[in-house]
């Protein structure tokens, strides 16, 4: 398939939308017999443990999640305590609970239905207590196994086209996905799971590594192929999503080692599996097949220009300033099961919004706008607005009270209608995939999931409560136009006070 061929791509956005017609006669329901194992295990692998006894940073967490990546040093010296620190508080296990059925694992970033289907692997050159290999991370028990002996960055570097990050990072982390983990529940929605997923767990990375002043760049360019291979992922099942070079000033990588097929045997995830073709038809589709054409995918976006929608505007207010580092946060996040309906202040509303519209360190940029249904804000009349490009402002589109709608908007649930506020990640998809090709769906996908993520932090950093939502696709369109015709949803987050239950 063709990036540019768009056919492909547009029929999977399409026939994944959410209506209430394909929501209420899908008829699938949950096999539990065949729920998937949340982890990717190799038996025969020995296990390098990672340290426990990491410290935190000091930098205010809220500070790491607006930091656009420009760190200005090379950060802490990487070894196996800086990248435990890393894994650990953006894909580990943080608690546990054992019940009736089995075990519950508390994840550090927020996963949609729990089901954890992103795993990280990192490619490393030799550091001071790890030898040079690629590496996969084991959650289960917080080890790094190694897949492969050896230097072999510059084959990621030949794969992203030599992009000048990637060139001199002396650890590239590969994000990937496993499907079936994850369309065990959402069916052939969950290749938008896979970058929401690793959206969510990409701002926590990004924000633990900022506080520490340590470069990270997220690299979406790249030939999928090549990376597959050299993860040895059976592409069926499992693909790569996204690299993030970590630190900067390495020497450049020796000529990589051969990399046959390693044919490894891992525990398989469940008595039988669903296929969702559809999945990996998309994913077919956005692949790029040569670094001559990962060069010329790889660059900035002229977005069209924002229209304002002529109503009233309004001023975001000064930021809060906390003290609380993004560890501890992230220790304390969890996803929001009901909100009391007290309002918040548009102080804390606007530090959000700044903490997560600042900028992603990325080699690609999808620029999504923001749509807000406003419940109950002190400062700020209910009703919907639309952030403004500059990120100061937010502009009226209709005056009101909506929490029946953005209940509904939300798949019918609670908790948009009881929230304090909705945040709508919207991107004009027609510029995107002309620019980007089918990619570009990847990119945009990823950038508003990242954005979302960082709310998700940014929302507990002030003590309140979040929760990403999926969503009725063209219902939120509809009910957010005149102003967001031909935009497509791409993100749904929900803040507010926590309700306290006993």
């Amino acid at each position: 398939m063709d990036n540019h061929d768009l056919a492909e791509i547009w029929a999977y956005h399409d026939g994944t939308k959410h209506s209430v017609e394909s929501v209420y006669r899908s008829g699938h329901h949950l096999e539990w017999a065949i729920m998937p194992r949340p982890f990717k295990v190799y038996p025969d692998l020995e296990p390098i443990p990672l340290p426990r006894d990491f410290t935190s940073s000091t930098r205010p967490a809220l500070a790491a999640l607006a930091d656009r990546g420009t760190a200005s040093g090379d950060g802490p010296r990487l070894g196996r305590a800086a990248l435990a620190r890393l894994l650990y508080f953006s894909a580990g296990v943080l608690r546990r609970k054992t019940y009736a059925g089995g075990e519950i694992y508390f994840r550090a970033a927020a996963c949609t239905g729990a089901l954890y289907h992103i795993d990280l692997y990192l490619t490393s050159g030799p550091l001071d207590d790890l030898e040079a290999g690629v590496y996969h991370f084991g959650p289960h028990d917080f080890a790094l196994r190694r897949l492969r002996a050896g230097d072999h960055r510059a084959a990621v570097v030949a794969a992203t086209a030599g992009e000048p990050a990637i060139a001199t990072a002396p650890v590239i982390v590969a994000c990937t996905s496993t499907f079936w983990r994850n369309a065990w529940k959402y069916q052939a929605r969950t290749y938008r799971h896979c970058f929401w997923d690793d959206g969510t767990l990409l701002a926590n990375l990004l924000a633990v590594a900022a506080a520490v002043d340590l470069p990270a760049r997220v690299v979406l360019g790249f030939v999928d192929d090549e990376l597959n291979r050299l993860l040895d992922l059976d592409t069926e099942r499992e693909v790569t999503l996204a690299l993030v070079a970590l630190g900067r000033g390495g020497s450049p990588p020796p000529p990589a080692p051969p990399a046959p097929r390693l044919g490894l045997a891992t525990l398989p995830l469940s008595a039988r599996e669903v296929d969702y073709p559809a999945i990996r038809r998309a994913h077919a589709a956005s692949s790029l097949t040569t670094a001559k054409k990962v060069a010329a995918w790889r660059g900035p976006l002229v977005p069209p220009p924002f229209t304002p929608p002529g109503g009233p505007t309004v001023p975001l207010a000064p930021s809060v300033a906390t003290a609380e580092p993004v560890e501890t946060v992230i220790l304390r996040r969890g996803s929001t099961r009901a909100f009391a309906r007290e309002p918040i202040s548009l102080a804390q509303l606007s530090t959000i919004l700044r903490a997560s519209t600042r900028g992603i360190p990325g080699d690609w940029a999808a620029r999504p706008d923001l749509y807000l249904i406003v419940h109950a804000v002190d400062g700020l009349d209910p009703g919907t607005y639309v952030l403004d490009r500059d990120g100061e402002r937010l502009a009226l589109l209709r005056a009101g009270e909506f929490r029946r709608e953005a209940g509904h908007l939300g798949l019918g649930q609670a908790l948009p209608a009881e929230a304090a506020a909705c945040v709508f990640w919207l991107v004009g998809l027609n510029p995107v995939l002309a620019r980007y090709g089918n990619r570009g769906y990847r990119a945009a996908q990823l950038e508003a999931a990242i954005e979302g993520g960082k709310s998700y932090l940014a929302a507990y950093a002030l003590r309140l409560g979040a929760t990403g939502l999926t969503f009725f696709d063209d219902d939120v369109i509809r009910f957010f136009s005149p102003h967001a015709a031909g935009k497509s949803v791409m993100f749904l987050m929900a803040l507010g006070h926590r309700e306290r239950r006993r």
